[in-house]
């Protein structure tokens, strides 16, 4: 994994938190199939996530707009994944959605 390249601020932080149930059947492959759709949405500028053993994780991907994540958020195949996700894959989750207006990085 790599940090996401973004462009200098200000652009905005949609933060999904969740814990995974057990026996997330057809997660992973949704959850690639996610990214790689919200890679060809405008306004979309990077991703990045973690997740542990237990099934605790952050997602992270970053927009351009308001706008572009209200898109984002209303695509046909999104809102699919994000039923089954609340039906059958998520303990329970939190959306955070912020304005980066400073930004900091080291590189070695």
């Amino acid at each position: 994994m790599t940090f996401a390249a973004l462009p200098k601020p200000p652009y905005y932080a949609v933060i999904f938190t969740a814990r995974l149930a057990q026996g997330a059947d057809g997660y992973a492959e949704t959850a690639e199939r996610m990214e790689a759709l919200a890679r060809t949405m405008p306004g979309y500028l990077g991703f990045e996530s973690a997740r542990n053993e237990d099934g605790f994780g952050i997602a992270i991907s970053y927009w351009e707009s308001e706008d572009a994540i209200a898109n984002w958020k209303q695509n046909a195949e999104h809102l699919e994944a994000q039923s089954t996700g609340r039906a059958k894959w998520y303990e329970d989750y939190k959306l955070n959605i912020a304005k980066v207006e400073r930004a900091y990085e080291m590189k070695k």
